[in-house]
């Protein structure tokens, strides 16, 4: 039977396709956009959720549960999306709209892959070393991106690059754009940070204090402030304007990973390192107020999230996703750390940071390191980028979820989720293999066009034969049409070729003169009845149209008027294109009146419509009509009989 998600080939023969998640936001924001209502009154007056799927259409966007950040902890998985290159993704962007997501992977391409479906669409090519970092300007309306070559890249938001550049002779590592989008910084192996101008793509100044290579950097987004961190386990904060060290943070014992400036409460510095830590910096205090436990490896990726300041995403070296509150420590049992605060205490300047652990933690979110997170602009999907080659996306869990994400093989492993019944590793290979075919047929579609860039947008395919007409590669040619031409047809050249006289186009061979136009024939046939008119006896049609209403005006001498010599006459009565419509084609085989089961498939002729030979698709009437819709009865029994949907919905 043909279920939902079967395609229908050529050959009529069905083939499964697996549906396809989507997510798509717009009736949650919609319904948000009807109901809500001041911001100060918080969110008590919505209806709340219950464990039950009938309550999946009440669930509202983040931005609608400001004072329940943890509604918008990515728990549920997804979907999964892998190249076709199969490389490790370096570096994961959404896309300013929210409606694609970029993935830079190991080869020096930029991905793209939608963001409600998660099918691939297109890809652009950056070059052949791999892409480090790329990050979108504060107004949105350019992309900077880098690769391993110390080139910086200017892209517009359609993925058009406009710019390149020479910036550093190492690996550029980070990238951060100014408040005011008109100067950017890089981080380089060359142990040296360089501040650019953003038109001119002129260095203006240069930062030499660390002793490493500089993994990561970030703009403050309100002040003229930058932050570094480098592989000598220090986190540096330094002036742009002087490239003068204001001061250094200590904590980490490893090389720094990542650091990046909450955009909600700008005094909040993240920074990850090899340790694997996290801590969360006060620049008011110039000190750390918080450390972020769980990962038993380094820590290679954090995000902040977009609506909720208290939120904060990290990846690990072993793929472990962790996700804090920092509003709410979750110490585990019999673990003596600083639960409080340093805000709650008398002292906060000498305080010992707070030990905060994950609010929730996605073991095996991956199979290799994290590379890159990326959350999306309304903060309900996390995308993550891991070297295992794939990109992930996350999700809050829906209410009453049928499937219980928290067993999944993300939470708990194969082996754990097997002996929980929830996972299947032969059934799971399947799906496996059949995703990654259905991504590579998306991934081949979207680059048709790409691919075949010289395809002639005029050309018909199947018709070699015709000059002027190119066969595209791999195209079948049409049954019944050949290369050669019919006997007798001969295309002079064009230094044979004249021109008509009198008409001003090029004709072949040489036309006789055209006779003088006589104006009383003309006058003659003004005055004669239109034959085929409403009410004429006359069964023929004329081609001429019908004269204007009333007679000729008898003062009117047609012998003084002066026809064109170029003019042509129109053919004497009962010469033209008649009742019986235009002659038949002639001289190109298969388009003519011949033999049955030669030419064309369903083309009897040249004056037949172009109706299909299948007579399920001809309705009787040469009008092309829908197959009948298969039946579902046996196959919902089939389902049955399989001990599946036994109780009716």
């Amino acid at each position: 039977m043909a279920g939902y998600g079967d395609d229908q080939g050529f050959d009529g023969a069905f083939r499964k396709r697996r549906p396809r998640p989507v997510t798509d936001y717009g009736s949650s924001m919609i319904h948000w956009t009807r109901q809500r209502r001041p911001a100060w009154k918080g969110s008590a007056h919505y209806e709340q959720e219950r464990p039950s799927i009938s309550y999946v259409l009440d669930m509202l966007p983040p931005v609608a549960r400001l004072d329940n950040p943890a509604e918008s902890i990515p728990t549920r998985f997804l979907h999964q999306s892998l190249g076709k290159s199969k490389k490790p993704v370096t570096i994961v962007r959404w896309m300013p709209e929210g409606r694609r997501l970029l993935a830079g992977v190991h080869n020096g391409e930029f991905m793209l892959w939608n963001g409600m479906s998660f099918n691939f669409e297109t890809v652009t090519a950056m070059g052949s070393s791999s892409l480090r970092t790329a990050e979108w300007s504060n107004k949105q309306d350019w992309l900077i991106a880098a690769n391993d070559e110390g080139i910086v890249f200017y892209l517009q938001p359609t993925l058009n690059m406009t710019h390149q550049f020479k910036a550093h002779d190492s690996p550029i590592r980070d990238l951060a754009f100014s408040p005011t989008d008109t100067k950017f910084v890089s981080a380089s192996d060359d142990n040296t940070l360089k501040i650019w101008d953003f038109t001119s793509s002129t260095n203006e100044s240069t930062f030499k204090d660390h002793g490493w290579d500089v993994k990561a950097v970030d703009w403050h987004p309100q002040k003229g402030l930058v932050v570094s961190g480098s592989k000598d386990h220090s986190v540096r904060l330094w002036d742009p304007r002087t490239c003068r060290n204001l001061t250094t943070l200590h904590g980490h014992k490893n090389a720094i990973s990542t650091v990046s400036f909450s955009r909600l409460r700008p005094q909040l510095l993240g920074t990850a390192a090899r340790d694997g830590q996290s801590r969360i910096f006060d620049l008011r205090m110039m000190r750390d107020v918080a450390i972020l436990r769980g990962h038993e490896k380094g820590v290679t990726s954090l995000a902040w999230h977009p609506i909720h300041s208290c939120l904060i995403s990290t990846g690990g070296e072993q793929g472990d996703l962790h996700t804090y509150n920092l509003t709410e420590p979750n110490t585990p049992p019999g673990i003596s750390t600083a639960t409080i605060s340093p805000y709650n205490t008398p002292d906060p300047k000498s305080a010992a940071p707070q030990s905060i652990y994950p609010a929730h933690k996605v073991t095996y979110a991956h199979e290799s390191s994290i590379w890159s997170l990326s959350w999306h602009p309304l903060g309900h999907i996390l995308a993550t980028g891991s070297n295992d080659h794939y990109v992930r996306f996350w999700s809050r869990s829906q209410p009453g979820d049928p499937q219980n994400c928290f067993k999944d093989k993300y939470h708990l492993g194969e082996e754990g989720a097997e002996a929980q019944g929830t996972f299947d590793r032969k059934a799971k290979a399947r799906e496996a293999k059949e995703q990654e075919e259905q991504e590579l047929e998306d991934e081949a579609e979207g680059l048709e066009d790409q691919t075949d860039a010289n395809r002639n947008q005029y050309n018909i395919p199947g018709l070699p034969g015709l000059p002027g007409l190119a066969q595209p590669s791999g195209t079948a040619p049409i049954p019944g049409v050949t290369n050669a031409m019919p006997a007798g047809f001969h295309i002079p050249p064009p230094n044979e070729m004249v021109m008509r006289p009198g008409s001003g186009a090029p004709g072949f061979g040489q036309f006789p003169p055209l006779p003088p136009a006589d104006p009383s024939q003309l006058a003659r046939l003004l005055q004669q009845p239109a034959l085929g008119r409403p009410g004429s006896s006359s069964g023929t049609h004329s081609p001429f149209p019908p004269p204007l209403p009333g007679n000729i005006p008898p003062n009117i001498d047609l012998s003084h008027f002066q026809i064109p010599s170029n003019f042509l006459p129109p053919p004497p009565p009962g010469v033209g294109i008649g009742a019986s419509g235009p002659p038949p084609l002639s001289g190109i085989p298969g388009l003519g009146d011949s033999a049955p089961g030669s030419g064309i498939p369903g083309l009897s002729g040249g004056n037949a419509g172009i109706v299909s030979s299948d007579p399920r698709l001809n309705g009787g009437a040469g009008v092309r009509t829908r197959a009948p819709l298969p039946s579902q009865s046996d196959g919902f029994k089939a389902e049955q009989a399989q001990g599946r949907y036994r109780i009716p919905r």
